[in-house]
């Protein structure tokens, strides 16, 4: 007789939601394989190589057998150059002993809520979001609270909003700029009007996500620990992946008050340690050299936008910002909520209209579901040009043919 054993896992790893990028991902591959013409815009990683420069810096560790553990927080020398990056061009004043490097922001971001949130503290996150911030909150004991924005408001959290959000169990706000999924870039007096609401509420840290630094369009990245009145509360969170296309190399930082920094190493040290010696001596060569290569990829990605965003303006009720910054775009779709696919099925969701983008067109987005922006989905172009080009036609044809009450 066959017995059927029911596990019982950690009921926090039970409520929390598989990555929504990824299965898109995974699923656009699968069809990908099967013979399917997919153009994918769904992955969240620039599609340049590691510039030469930290390509040879790591192969350099690796022939000089520089491929032990480090220091449990990161190489001295690593942690040094990132907070002489945070002073020259961020104006944040941090010793190299308030730095603690990680494998990649995302780890970097989960040790700050891990450190500070407390079981039912609430952590204020403006949707559209990062898929993973709620399920990080969740899985540390607190509660999600979603300020939804709009994109009459370019997806951007207001100091009203704000305010109304803060109660005495907050513990948290998580911000990221520039964004993901949006690409909405906060602007100095933007900011400066959300530090002044956080003012008047002393007790609510800050975690600034600010790994798409690099790539703005036109505008400054401002980072908000730069106000004194909440530089001790913010978590400044950054890496490599994005601007020197580092994806895989696994390395990100936080920069924050020593017994913050402290804490995050208690953890770091008890769960992965440090990152690879490999990365971080790539890590160093990249802060060090000269960011030509980085102003190309920036150059390339907004060409890439303007030729995107003008695409699409073809699909009418279609409203989609020009964002300033990632590489994303986040138009509102919710005029075609409701609308039928040619068989007959009603596009109820976001995610129904994403699986017939892919299913009937090959092309592969995310719904804005998975971001708290159910009247949206995101569309990368971290693309070459000619799938870009070809994957609008194939999305305006896709909007064409449905049919709308």
């Amino acid at each position: 007789m066959m017995l059927t054993v029911t596990e019982s896992f950690n009921p926090r790893l039970e409520a929390m939601q598989p990555s929504a990028t990824l299965a898109m991902t995974a699923r656009a591959a699968a069809r990908r394989r099967a013979g399917h013409p997919v153009i994918g815009l769904s992955a969240g990683e620039p599609d340049f190589d590691t510039p030469a420069p930290v390509v040879e810096a790591a192969i350099a560790a690796i022939r000089e057998g520089f491929t032990h553990y480090t220091d449990n927080k990161g190489m001295p020398e690593l942690r040094e150059a990132i907070a002489r990056k945070l002073r020259e061009d961020n104006g944040l004043s941090y010793d190299p002993e308030q730095v603690i490097c990680s494998n990649g922001a995302k780890q970097s971001v989960m040790q700050a809520i891990a450190v500070l949130c407390r079981p039912g503290d609430e952590v204020i996150i403006p949707a559209p979001y990062w898929v993973s911030y709620p399920e990080m909150v969740r899985f540390s004991g607190g509660n999600p609270v979603v300020v939804t924005t709009d994109v009459a408001s370019e997806w951007k959290m207001s100091p009203s909003q704000l305010e109304s959000a803060i109660t005495e169990n907050t513990r948290i706000v998580i911000l990221c700029s520039p964004s993901n999924p949006t690409g909405s870039v906060y602007s100095r007096s933007e900011l400066a009007a959300l530090v002044d609401v956080l003012d008047r509420h002393r007790h609510v840290y800050v975690i600034s996500d600010e790994i798409y630094e690099h790539l703005v369009y036109g505008v400054d990245h401002v980072s908000m620990a730069s106000w004194a009145s909440v530089h001790d509360r913010t978590i400044t969170v950054n890496g490599f992946s994005k601007a020197w296309a580092m994806t895989g190399w696994r390395l990100g930082y936080m920069a924050a008050r020593p017994d913050i920094v402290k804490a995050a190493a208690k953890l770091q040290g008890q769960y992965t340690s440090g990152p690879s010696s490999i990365s971080q001596r790539a890590g160093i060569a990249a802060l060090t050299m000269g960011q030509g290569p980085v102003e190309e990829m920036v150059s390339a990605f907004r060409h890439r936008r303007d030729t995107t965003l003008a695409g699409l303006t073809a699909i009418p009720d279609l409203v989609c910002p020009e964002p300033q910054g990632a590489f994303y775009l986040f138009p509102d779709v919710g005029a075609y909520l409701g609308a039928r696919q040619p068989d007959g099925t009603v596009v109820d969701s976001t995610e129904t209209l994403c699986f017939y983008l892919l299913e009937e067109h090959n092309v592969a987005l995310v719904p804005g579901s998975a971001f708290g922006g159910h009247r949206g989905i995101r569309l990368s172009y971290a693309a070459s040009l000619g799938d870009l080009e070809e994957a609008v036609t194939r999305i305006v044809r896709a909007f064409d043919a449905l049919e709308r009450s």
